[in-house]
């Protein structure tokens, strides 16, 4: 019997034991949902900035390669052995400087026999024309003796044009490169020697639609760049081909820019824009601002939240009871004296600067973005004037989640120009 009642008395505390253990993680688990289910997500930081009308400058953009205005691969005329090279590579050269001599010396050796006959034939004119004037030469003595001077005299401008033919001069200044013959070598008409290129002006040659054709005329200015996002040279459209390329449906135009430093190279790949004229109120927002998805391009703004429809009214002020008229008549000698040690009512607390800003929720809104350039979109839907709009930080935001503003960085400026500001 005593068995029985210990074991009984086991039985219950080991029943309230389990049930507190169950109690207790119930109430800790339906604690921890209401905790979940009304804590709000701290605000997220987001840079933003308020869209104003701005100037625009249109623009016609496209991908070109660069070529000197002059230049030339450098070719001999005539057969023969190198025996001279007299430049090296990336030399500046004037025009008409002597670049290469091949060996002349058998056409040398013509000249001089040549000469020495045309000197020899031009005594026998000599002589026939004095014997003529005498009246004891003929005729047809004389028109034999100015038929050999003659073609003495073209034969000595023949070798002497084939003697120039051996040297190789440079048809205009520029820098010419890298040499392609070595010494003794021997060279067949058409070889390529090097090239010379005048690096002082070049010209871009790129295309555009057919449907950009109108916007295009002689004179326009150009940016081009080489592929950082910056457009630093400058120049002008020198030429628009009349016709359009029937298969790929563009047409090639041509433009002229400076090059005093150098920083273009022939051949080099460029990028392109024709600058059309500037419009005004213009509504313009950063790149980073708008994000593509399936569903179209949007950006996020930023505004006040809105007060909850169903929300308790702020408290009113509480007002002083007020007293009967006869209590108002009594003298003010009456009225109860403070008591010295008394102190006075605690006066309410204002609320902090941070508690004064209004809560600030995104919203996001579709737009329909038009042109870009210079790291800005245009915007043709979608926002007005004075939205504020969020340019950095958009990552992990959603329509309705609280933000907090901080605009110390721009990402639309580079982070070396913003530390020169600080």
């Amino acid at each position: 019997m005593f068995v029985i009642k210990r074991f009984i008395i086991a039985l219950i505390l080991l029943v309230l034991v389990c049930g507190g253990i169950v109690g207790f993680n119930l109430f800790r688990d339906n604690a921890m949902q209401q905790f979940f289910a009304t804590m709000k997500p701290p605000a997220a930081t987001v840079s933003t900035m308020i869209v104003k009308p701005t100037e625009w400058t249109p623009g016609v953009e496209a991908i070109g390669t660069v070529s000197a205005v002059r230049g030339v691969d450098l070719t001999v005329e005539t057969a023969g052995i190198v025996k001279d090279i007299l430049f090296h590579a990336n030399q500046k050269v004037e025009a008409n400087a002597v670049l290469l001599q091949l060996d002349d010396a058998a056409e040398r050796a013509d000249l001089d026999a040549t000469k020495a006959q045309a000197a020899l034939d031009q005594t026998a004119l000599t002589r026939a024309l004095e014997l003529q004037k005498r009246g004891v030469g003929s005729e047809s003595t004389l028109d034999s003796a100015r038929a050999a001077a003659s073609a003495s005299t073209s034969q000595v401008n023949r070798l002497q044009a084939v003697l120039e033919q051996k040297l190789l001069t440079a048809p205009f200044g520029g820098t010419v490169g890298i040499p392609r013959i070595d010494l003794g070598q021997y060279l067949s008409p058409g070889t390529s020697v090097a090239t010379l290129q005048d690096l002082e002006t070049m010209r871009a040659d790129f295309s555009v639609p057919e449907q950009q054709l109108p916007l295009l005329k002689i004179g326009q200015t150009v940016r081009l760049g080489i592929g950082d996002g910056e457009l630093p040279f400058a120049g002008t459209i020198r030429g628009i081909d009349p016709k359009i390329d029937p298969t790929s449906r563009l047409v090639t135009v041509r433009a002229e820019v400076a090059n005093p430093e150098g920083k273009l190279t022939p051949g080099q790949f460029v990028q392109v824009r024709v600058e059309l004229p500037e419009e005004n109120n213009v509504l313009t927002v950063p790149q980073t601002a708008l994000t593509s998805s399936l569903y179209g391009d949007f950006v996020f703004v930023v505004r006040p939240a809105k007060p909850a429809a169903n929300g308790a009214a702020p408290p009113a002020a509480a007002k002083p009871e007020e007293k009967p008229a006869t209590d108002t008549a009594k003298p003010a000698a009456e009225a109860p004296a403070a008591k010295p040690n008394e102190e006075p009512a605690a006066t309410p607390t204002e609320p902090t600067a941070e508690e004064q800003k209004p809560q600030l929720v995104l919203a996001q809104v579709f737009v329909k973005p038009g042109r870009r350039n210079a790291g800005l979109v245009e915007i043709l839907e979608g926002i007005a004037p004075g939205d504020e709009v969020v340019t950095a930080g958009q990552n992990r935001l959603s329509n309705g989640m609280s933000v907090a503003v901080d605009n110390t960085i721009d990402p639309t400026k580079p982070a070396n120009q913003q530390a020169a500001q600080k």
